[in-house]
């Protein structure tokens, strides 16, 4: 499925189209991102996750709250009560962020190729593979451009195919982001031998 999601991903990301409504919110949620950027360079350091992957994982889990932990937005000073459960308490946001992508599933940490495909591959598998096992493409990475319309896990898993995700999605997030700071970029794909 890995590289089957990776071509259907790469293939939204080139056909995608930011929704005209969410403009004005995207610029704002992308500036606060990139001024963060020495802040998550810090967690990139430590995992090699690309920090502009980090910071919208961080949108995605918490709208980038510095007292929530990048794995599941639980307070990072405490026990992690929500999947991934009993996690820290940790003595920074940096210690919780870097826990979340070492030793937590997917384990992000791990991974070498963050061309556009397996990044927004990596960001799915983070937030969980049941859109992909429905064929449907993931709100967590498509809400709020022309590749989402509907469908969302309301619960742990409990499908609704009526619900919307309001939410940004990682790739209108990126895309903004790369607007404003050049030296986000994706690779070229890692071949396969």
């Amino acid at each position: 499925m890995t590289d089957t999601l990776k071509a259907a991903n790469l293939a939204r990301w080139q056909e995608m189209h930011i929704l005209p409504a969410f403009i004005p919110v995207l610029a704002t949620v992308a500036h606060r991102l990139v001024a963060a950027k020495a802040r998550y360079q810090t967690v990139e350091t430590a995992t090699k996750v690309p920090w502009f992957v980090i910071a919208v994982i961080h949108e995605r889990e918490s709208s980038q709250s510095w007292r929530a932990n990048l794995a599941q937005g639980d307070p990072w000073d405490e026990k992690s009560v929500h999947v991934p459960s009993g996690r820290g308490p940790f003595k920074s946001w940096e210690d919780a962020a870097i826990d979340a992508l070492v030793r937590c599933p997917p384990y992000l940490q791990i991974e070498t190729d963050w061309s556009a495909g397996a990044a927004l591959t990596h960001l799915e598998a983070y937030n969980g593979l049941g859109y992909a096992h429905r064929f449907l493409p993931s709100p967590y990475i498509w809400a709020s451009t022309d590749q989402y319309r509907s469908g969302k896990y309301i619960a742990d898993g409990h499908f609704d195919p009526d619900a919307i995700d309001h939410q940004l999605g990682c790739a209108a997030l990126l895309r903004s982001m790369m607007a404003l700071d050049a030296s986000i970029a994706f690779p070229a794909a890692a071949l396969v031998a």
